[in-house]
């Protein structure tokens, strides 16, 4: 069994591999994909085949085919795009992309050939609004969510067709969320129907209902992400969750922390354990495959902060830090 990190390096035009030892959380150095722009969103298929890379400078998407037993990534195939993208998801069943894009305010979806390779002509290019920040479906397959951030402050509800690859708005098309929390992103809760955003301006999490019957969301909680006793400049960013639905994470950007959550397991509501400071600017994180380990990227710093998380209580204990380069766009760790 291998284990595989790869970073996108928006500043020095790479994504850069690691090899992570599983049982004790120490990063390798591997080799660096040179690209011909700045990488940012990067996304797999769910049987781990295919990486698929937003070049925001150039205003494409990028296919590589995974080496399963090195890492190794091989280019397939590029399109080119109208605006740069900021998300990136494939559907459940690795047929269609899903992409988000924050200064032109849209929601795409493109097909996946047999071959993994990205489909030139977009299935949907459609206007939402602007600061567009996230797309992924849900586990049905059928409902879509596009959150965006204050200005907007909305999060379109969509149905989507996973034979076709479209989107069609759900009945009731937009959520408008409380004034000026800012949804950016967000993950589906593994077992329950329950849905977690974190609020970019809001600087908080809340969680909602999800409809399973029609694919609406409807709030239950919101919570902070930072001290009772912080008054300084913050934006939220990220949100990751540990695979068996216990623990959830969201990056402080001001605070330069990670805020750490438990989830309950009756009602899915959430708790709040503190905050793990960490890199300046920490926009980009994730957790490995084994809910071991929490990888943070300093957007300010250039290193990645690696943290042991306590299955028990869900704290984060620091473990290392690498030099990993300028302006770092995405964490991805996948289980080989």
């Amino acid at each position: 069994m291998a284990y595989y990190l790869y970073l996108s390096i928006g500043g020095e035009n790479k994504i850069s591999i690691y090899q992570m030892e599983p049982e004790t959380g120490p990063l390798h150095f591997d080799r660096d994909v040179v690209l011909d722009g700045g990488p940012g969103p990067l996304a797999v298929d769910p049987t781990q085949k295919y990486l698929y890379v937003g070049v925001r400078s150039e205003r494409q998407i990028s296919s590589f085919q995974i080496d399963p037993k090195t890492g190794d990534l091989r280019p397939m195939n590029t399109v080119s795009l109208e605006a740069d993208p900021c998300y990136l998801s494939t559907d459940r069943n690795g047929r269609f992309l899903l992409s988000a894009y924050y200064g032109a305010g849209l929601a795409a979806v493109h097909g996946i050939a047999a071959d993994g390779t990205i489909k030139p002509q977009a299935i949907e290019w459609r206007e939402t609004a602007q600061r567009a920040h996230c797309i992924m479906t849900d586990a049905s397959n059928r409902y879509v969510f596009v959150p965006h951030t204050a200005g907007p402050n909305l999060i379109f509800q969509f149905l989507f067709d996973d034979e076709r690859g479209t989107l069609m708005p759900n009945v009731v098309p937009q959520l408008v969320p409380e004034p000026g929390v800012g949804p950016r992103h967000y993950c589906y809760h593994p077992s329950k129907d329950v849905v977690y955003f974190s609020n970019e301006q809001g600087c908080s999490v809340t969680a909602y209902q999800l409809d399973s019957a029609v694919g609406t969301l409807s709030a239950f909680q919101t919570i902070s992400t930072l001290p009772d006793d912080f008054s300084g400049q913050n934006t939220c960013a990220q949100i990751h969750m540990t695979p068996d639905g216990r623990f959830l994470y969201v990056s402080n950007r001001g605070h330069d922390s990670i805020a750490m959550l438990s989830i309950d397991d009756m009602t899915g509501g959430l708790t709040a354990l503190g905050q793990q400071l960490t890199e300046p600017t920490p926009r980009t994180f994730n957790v490995d495959p084994t809910g071991n380990f929490l990888l943070a990227a300093g957007q300010g710093s250039g290193r990645l902060a690696t943290y042991r998380i306590d299955r028990q209580h869900g704290t984060l204990s620091p473990l290392g830090t690498y030099p990993i380069g300028r302006n770092p766009m995405w964490v991805m760790v996948l289980e080989m």
